[in-house]
């Protein structure tokens, strides 16, 4: 990271950005994925985060980063990300001031040329730079991120996106916006066209709250939709498309345009998101032009709005070759943290950039974070920086002490499937076999793992 001082990299999961803040049991899920922002780490550098962040963890990755555990440091924020759901989250800025720990942060953060990197531009971030004295990366000030604000929140709703869409020309499945009282006539209505229908929450990240409705089908009402979305939100019904496959395209957004940074295909089951692999085939060189064409207009009218920094566009391809669009994250994702890992990986290693995968296994027992990176080592899996390929444990050791989260680098694709499979065998994942016959590890399928 460019800079002349520390970075404040804020894991600002708890945040309203994704979902609303009532959703308190998703945000505290999701939070466990705060630990991979060390992968940013530079030295100097302190990582903000809702969850603790272990030594052997830190150790692991300052030994594959160069960079020393103890030239960082980590300051575990408490929230009430894990409380009750009726009483919901507070905003991780919010939760650092009331524990006190805003003039500790400030010491750290050093006002002359730090910034802050937060996971998601809220204006509980915005507040929390201001207060510290720094800017907020990349906005030259802190004025400039708050006069994004408004576009940004837009841009990470489904109705927001819809509508920008629309108005930049990019195709999308036939859908409504409506309110909570309007969705089961606006279902009923769509079912007339179509066999299925989704329905979606309008703040939502990584499938949380989907629902997918039948012609016919007998179980449905409006009190499906609970608890999701208050009792008067904002949701959007669209026609379930048969799809192929599910991809996206990262990119970034600054005044001087927009530019591609990877695309790759989501994996995802009943549309929640549960693993990534980058890039998208050659045979998919149409559907990567059509989507980075989409991107960079979505990318200049966030531009023009004043946003600058990350922005995710993730699309359908349907089982006759149609791209559609389906939403827009304009944030920090899953991803875009493996990414600038996979790429200070390969810088350090003096290899180019080249085919990863990420993905989620449960172990049929437990294992501490020692253990589970000795039995990568064991089995000849565990990432070598002499060769620039392996097997990385990226966000540290699960609290359940089984669902693991691993990145598989290598030079192809095929490459990176065959470590993926073997890996099942190094963490004793139950295997299964996708749709190309390639054996993998199961992953999680619940509707709360998250594209964040």
């Amino acid at each position: 990271m460019d800079g002349t001082g520390p970075v404040v990299v804020f894991a600002n999961f708890l945040s309203d950005l994704a979902v609303d803040l009532e959703e308190s049991g998703a945000l505290a899920q999701w939070a466990e994925q705060a630990p991979r922002k060390a992968w940013l780490l530079r030295p100097g550098d302190v990582l903000v985060t809702p969850v603790p962040v272990s030594e052997a963890f830190l150790r692991y990755v300052g030994g594959l980063t160069r960079v020393p555990a103890d030239e960082v440091t980590v300051v575990e924020v408490p929230s009430a990300a894990g409380g009750s759901p009726s009483v919901g989250a507070v905003p991780m800025g919010q939760a650092l001031r009331e524990a006190g720990l805003t003039e500790r942060l400030r010491t750290l953060a050093d006002g002359s040329g730090g910034a802050l990197l937060p996971t998601a531009l809220d204006a509980s971030a915005v507040t929390l730079a201001r207060d510290l004295g720094i800017t907020v990366r990349p906005f030259p000030t802190v004025e400039a991120a708050a006069a994004a604000l408004e576009v940004t929140r837009r841009l990470n709703t489904k109705a927001g996106f819809r509508e920008v869409a629309a108005e930049l020309g990019v195709r999308l499945p036939d859908g409504r916006v409506c309110r909570r009282g309007e969705v089961h006539e606006t279902v009923r209505a769509l079912l007339r066209t179509y066999d299925r229908v989704v329905v979606k929450p309008d703040r939502s990240a990584g499938g949380h709250g989907l629902r997918f409705v039948s012609r016919g089908d007998p179980t449905w009402t409006e009190h499906a939709l609970e608890p999701v979305g208050g009792p008067d939100g904002t949701w959007v019904v669209e026609e379930c498309v048969d799809v192929a496959e599910s991809v996206s395209v990262q990119l970034e957004v600054s005044p001087a345009g927009t530019r591609p940074l990877y695309s790759g295909v989501m994996r995802t089951s009943r549309g929640a998101y549960t693993g990534y692999a980058s890039p998208l085939p050659p045979a998919s060189r149409h559907v990567s032009e059509e989507l980075e064409r989409w991107g960079r207009a979505l990318g200049g009218h966030l531009a023009r709005c004043g946003y600058a920094g990350p922005l995710g566009l993730d699309a359908m391809v349907t089982t006759d070759g149609t791209l559609l669009a389906g939403e827009s994250n304009v944030r920090r994702t899953a991803t875009t943290t493996v990414q600038a890992m996979v790429d200070r990986l390969g810088a350090l290693s003096g290899r180019p950039p080249r085919a990863w995968s990420v993905g989620k296994g449960r172990a049929r027992r437990r294992f501490g974070f020692q253990e589970a990176v000795d039995r990568l080592t064991g089995h000849g899996l565990a990432f070598d920086p002499a060769r620039g390929e392996g097997v990385v444990l990226y966000a540290d050791a699960p609290p359940d002490g089984h669902s693991w989260r691993y990145a598989v680098i290598g030079e192809y694709g095929d490459g990176v499937a065959e470590q993926e499979a073997r890996l099942a065998a190094a963490l004793e994942f139950p295997e299964v076999r996708d749709s190309h016959a390639r054996v993998l590890p199961r992953r999680a399928s619940g509707p709360s793992e998250s594209s964040w």
